[in-house]
């Protein structure tokens, strides 16, 4: 399927048979590459891609690559991630493909854009109320709230036992 497409896959294959990927004369699998030299592959791709397997070990993994390649401003074609398809496939800042086929048409459709000025303009609206600090500080307070009600739940038992 579309044999002039180049598919470059950069990163580990784990969690999968290694045998059993697609294998054709435009996939490329590269392997790990240092943090230093992936700006250098993404600048050259019309399209990032979040090939993820749908299976246990996916099931509760959020890609830290989904915002790094809507920085870049590359149009974003993921698996069913849980963590991709909210918030960003529900805000249509990324595409969400269950199949070849719908990868396909979303790519086609990504390749035929002559304008995405709107789509950038809402990436940078989302990113710019998104960061790690916002990320920590939300975890933080959910971390916190959650000792707190466990606290006064041993205390709540404790004073039980004592007016007993």
């Amino acid at each position: 399927m579309k044999p002039q497409w180049q598919f470059v896959i950069v990163g580990p294959v784990v969690k999968i048979d290694p045998a059993t990927l697609p294998k054709n004369d435009n996939i490329h699998y590269l392997g790990s590459k240092s943090y230093e030299v992936l700006p250098n592959y993404l600048s050259g791709w019309d399209i990032a891609m979040i090939p993820f397997a749908l299976n246990e070990s996916t099931r509760y993994i959020s890609p830290t690559k989904t915002p790094e390649y809507l920085t870049a401003g590359k149009p974003v074609i993921s698996t069913a991630i849980n963590d991709v398809v909210y918030p960003y496939g529900e805000k249509k800042l990324v595409h969400i493909a269950s199949t070849p086929d719908e990868f396909v048409e979303k790519a086609t459709a990504e390749l035929n854009k002559t304008d995405n000025t709107k789509w950038l303009a809402n990436i940078d609206n989302h990113l710019a109320h998104d960061s790690w600090n916002k990320t920590w500080f939300n975890m933080h307070e959910l971390i916190k709230n959650e000792l707190y009600a466990k606290q006064n739940l041993i205390t709540s038992k404790v004073k039980a036992k004592v007016y007993v």
